[in-house]
């Protein structure tokens, strides 16, 4: 899939873990790692300003797009 999710990479920046986003998102973690691992189908723009408002990022900090080869 061409859309990358970098949730550990802006995890690692601000030296949370993913259970401490859980908690702040209120959800469980085995939803947050299936959004780590890029098995979500989508996410919800309500859910992405949440992740975004948590960790103090923008969508694109997040979100990347590399076209397959």
């Amino acid at each position: 899939m061409p859309i990358i999710i970098n949730l550990d990479v802006m995890l690692a920046k601000r030296k949370m873990q993913s259970k401490e986003l859980a908690e702040l998102l209120n959800v469980t973690q085995a939803n947050l790692s299936i959004l780590k691992t890029g098995k979500a189908k989508g996410i919800r723009f309500d859910s992405l300003e949440a992740i975004c408002k948590a960790l103090d990022c923008q969508p694109g900090d997040i979100l990347e797009y590399r076209p397959e080869a």
